[in-house]
C-alpha cells in the first residue's frame, strides 16, 4: 500500500522538533545521569511450517491460499531465519534486523530498490534517547500501524489476518516518539512511501502519527490524498484470558479497505494457550485484496476463523492452527477446481526463538 504527499511541510516539521529538542535538552541537561554499561545482543527466530487445504487443490497454480501475508505455500514449507543484532548504549543505540526466506522476502516485497544482488533488511535504524520522555529515530523499521507484526513468535496466530497483509509492513524516515505521562504517550513521523525501504526515489514524503494510552493505540498515516487510520488494542479480562482488538480503514479517493478483528486468547497452562482470531473484511473499489474469480466486482469481503494453539517446549513453540475464509463472491477453488466462496486450511508450524 503506497501513500504519497507533494509538501515539504511534514519534512520541515520532523526537522524542527529534532533541532528544537536537540537545543532544549543542551539547555536544561545539567545533572550527571548514571553510567549505563552499553549491552549488544543478538537474537532472533527460525521458523518453517505444513500447510494443506482441505477443501481446495494443493497441486501447483491451482493450489489456493487465504487472500493475507505468509503462510501460503502448500505443503512442507520454509518461513524465515531473522537475525536481530542490536547495540544498547547510555543514550544512543541501533538495531540491524535481517531476514532470510521466503517470508523474509514477502516481508521487504518492494526491496531491492538499489541493490542488484538483493536486500535482506527488514528493519535498520538508530535512535537517540534525547531524555527519559523522547526518543528519536531514523532509519529503516516496522510500521506502528496494527495488531500483527511480521516476527512469527511475536504473533499469536501463524497466518496473518487481511488487515495486516493490506496495511504498510514498513517504513524509512525519521520519528520521535514523546512519553507524555506514565499513561499517555504519542508519536509523529515523516516517512517515504509506504515500504519503500532503501531511499526515496519521488521526493514524496508521507506523515504518520501515534497516541496511545495505556495500551490502546490511535494510529495514522496520511498524505493529501489517501489516509490510514488504524486501532490497535487488546485488554486482560482475567489472569488467564486477554482480548485483542484491531480496526482500520484506508481510502484513496473511493479504493481502499476497511475491516476490524478480535484476538481472544486463553491460556490454560504454563506450556499451552488457545487463541482464535476473528476479521470481517471489506474493500472498495476493486482494491485488489480479495480474488474475485467469476465476476470481477468493484466490492467484495471476507469473514475469515483462525484457531490456533500454542504449545511451548523450551524456546521451541508448535503452533497447530485450522483457518477458514468465507468471501462475499467465489474467491476460492474447490477440489474439481470449480469457484468457490469458502477455503478451510490446516496449518501446523514450528518456531524456534533465540
Amino acid at each position: 500500500m503506497i501513500f504519497k504527499t507533494n509538501t515539504n511541510k511534514a519534512k520541515y516539521l520532523m526537522l524542527s522538533i529534532a533541532f528544537a529538542t536537540t537545543s532544549l535538552v543542551i539547555a536544561q541537561e545539567t545533572e550527571e545521569e548514571e553510567d549505563i554499561t552499553p549491552k549488544f545482543s543478538i537474537n532472533g527466530t527460525v521458523d518453517a511450517y505444513f500447510r494443506t487445504n482441505l477443501n481446495a487443490p494443493n497441486v501447483g497454480d491451482n493450489s489456493k491460499a487465504p487472500g493475507s501475508s505468509f503462510a501460503q505455500l502448500p505443503g512442507f514449507s520454509l518461513g524465515m531465519a531473522n537475525i536481530i543484532t542490536a547495540y544498547e548504549g547510555e543514550k544512543v543505540g541501533f538495531v540491524a534486523d535481517l531476514v532470510f526466506g521466503p517470508r523474509g522476502t514477502d516481508a521487504i516485497f518492494n526491496s531491492p530498490m538499489y541493490s542488484a544482488t538483493g536486500n535482506t533488511v527488514n528493519q535498520l535504524y538508530i535512535y537517540w534517547n534525547v531524555n527519559e520522555k523522547v526518543t528519536l529515530t531514523m532509519g529503516n523499521f516496522n510500521t506502528f500501524l496494527g495488531y500483527e507484526v511480521i516476527s512469527p513468535a511475536a504473533n499469536f496466530n501463524y497466518s496473518t489476518s487481511y488487515l495486516f497483509s493490506y496495511g504498510p509492513f514498513s517504513h524509512t524516515g525519521i520519528k520521535a516518539d514523546f512519553s507524555l505521562s506514565e499513561d499517555f504517550s504519542a508519536m509523529i513521523g515523516v516517512f517515504n512511501l509506504t515500504d519503500l525501504t532503501e531511499y526515496n526515489p519521488t521526493g514524496i514524503y508521507a506523515f504518520g502519527a501515534q497516541l496511545g494510552y495505556k495500551g490502546q493505540y490511535v494510529n495514522l498515516l496520511t498524505d493529501s490524498g489517501a489516509y490510514e487510520l488504524d486501532y490497535t488494542g487488546g485488554f486482560s479480562l482475567s489472569d488467564s484470558f486477554y482480548l485483542g482488538l484491531n480496526a482500520a480503514v484506508y481510502d484513496n479517493g473511493g479504493t481502499g479497505f476497511a475491516g476490524v478483528a478480535l484476538y481472544p486468547q486463553l491460556t490454560t497452562s504454563d506450556t499451552f494457550s488457545l487463541g482464535l482470531r476473528g476479521e470481517f473484511f471489506v474493500e472498495s473499489g476493486a482494491y485488489g485484496a480479495i480474488d474475485q474469480i467469476e465476476n470481477g466486482a468493484a466490492d467484495g469481503s471476507v469473514f475469515a476463523l483462525t484457531l490456533t494453539g500454542s504449545a511451548s517446549i523450551g524456546s521451541l513453540i508448535i503452533k497447530p492452527e485450522i483457518r477458514i475464509d468465507n468471501a462475499s463472491d467465489d474467491s476460492f477453488l474447490n477440489t474439481k477446481f470449480a469457484p468457490q466462496k469458502s477455503l478451510s486450511s490446516f496449518v501446523l508450524a514450528a518456531v524456534y526463538a533465540f
